[in-house]
């Protein structure tokens, strides 16, 4: 039972690590290698999952958020919409392979949504950027690199 409330911890904290949520999945990683209780790769696939799956999410509300766009609601402003779709438009959609990167990530996945980027452009540059990046995590933490 305690595999599996780690497995779940660390999924739900690097899901929610991927949402616009200011949260950490990192610490409870690097703790539970440290445990050395689970198998790497199955801690290392558990966080990147759970963390590619927050990202998509980001990426499917950035779909439909421009419905609400004229809402007094609507949480973004237009210009920093417009800003947002410029900086997109630049840089394309290489630039979800900085998806891993703290502040400025997480809102990438959700501009690429609103820009409409493929599905399978999404998954496949976050999955590689997130992946990576918990992989050298786990490295510097085992002392393989």
């Amino acid at each position: 039972m305690l595999d599996l409330s780690a497995y779940l911890g660390l999924f739900f904290a690097a899901f929610g690590a991927a949402s616009l949520l200011p949260l950490q999945s990192e610490a409870l990683l690097v703790g539970l290698l440290l445990a050395e209780r689970q198998p790497v790769l199955t801690l290392l696939a558990v966080a990147t999952a759970g963390n590619v799956l927050g990202s998509l999410l980001n990426w499917l509300l950035g779909l439909y958020l421009e419905r609400f766009r004229e809402k007094r609601w609507f949480p973004v402003r237009e210009r920093h919409l417009q800003r947002a779709r410029h900086w997109y438009q630049r840089f394309g959609r290489w630039s979800l392979l900085f998806s891993w990167l703290p502040v400025v990530g997480d809102p990438l996945t959700l501009v690429a949504g609103v820009m409409r980027e493929s599905f399978w452009v999404v998954l496949a540059c976050v999955t590689l950027a997130k992946g990576i990046r918990y992989a050298v995590l786990t490295a510097l933490t085992l002392g393989l690199a």
